[in-house]
């Protein structure tokens, strides 16, 4: 009996431990990422703002389990994805899970008419609740997300600089 109370003890007290430290780490969590690419802001545009587009450009966008809905609305596996506002400098959308979890994406667009280059900048973003393993998963965010936004972008950056 004496052993099961220690147990106990000793689980409740690593689970407070563990949440009094994740308490200290960010409960916004965004991931960025930019190219240049040599191309108007709205020949870009038109590769982003409509997801039939995005299989130009976006790794497994090609996949059996993707879905094409609409040009704002798609499935790629478990995770729907709702392109919810576009403007001539920005397209935001919300990628959600079949866990609930959400993603808010921002690509963003800088036209330097001077040089004839387009910055594109894209960003996910992710609201965390208090759980530890939530947060202490985040961390790992980055290491996860990035090449994966680095590579696409990359192949954002030769469509759009193949036809202009």
């Amino acid at each position: 009996m004496r052993l099961i109370k220690l147990a106990l003890i000793s689980i409740a007290g690593l689970f407070v431990l563990a949440t009094l430290m994740t308490s200290l780490l960010p409960s916004v969590v965004i991931v960025s990422r930019a190219i240049n690419v040599e191309a108007p802001a709205d020949s870009v545009l038109v590769r982003i703002r409509d997801l039939r587009q995005w299989k130009n450009w976006i790794d497994g966008m090609n996949d059996t389990s993707v879905n094409i809905i609409s040009a704002t609305q798609a499935r790629l596996g478990g995770t729907d994805v709702t392109i919810t506002r576009v403007s001539a400098t920005a397209v935001e959308s919300t990628w959600r899970t079949r866990n609930g979890h959400l993603q808010v994406s921002t690509m963003n667009l800088i036209f330097s008419p001077a040089q004839h280059v387009t910055v594109v900048q894209w960003q996910f973003q992710q609201r965390l609740s208090w759980y530890p393993w939530e947060k202490l998963g985040s961390i790992m965010n980055d290491k996860i997300i990035g090449p994966m936004m680095e590579k696409n972008l990359g192949n954002l950056k030769k469509t759009a600089e193949k036809t202009n």
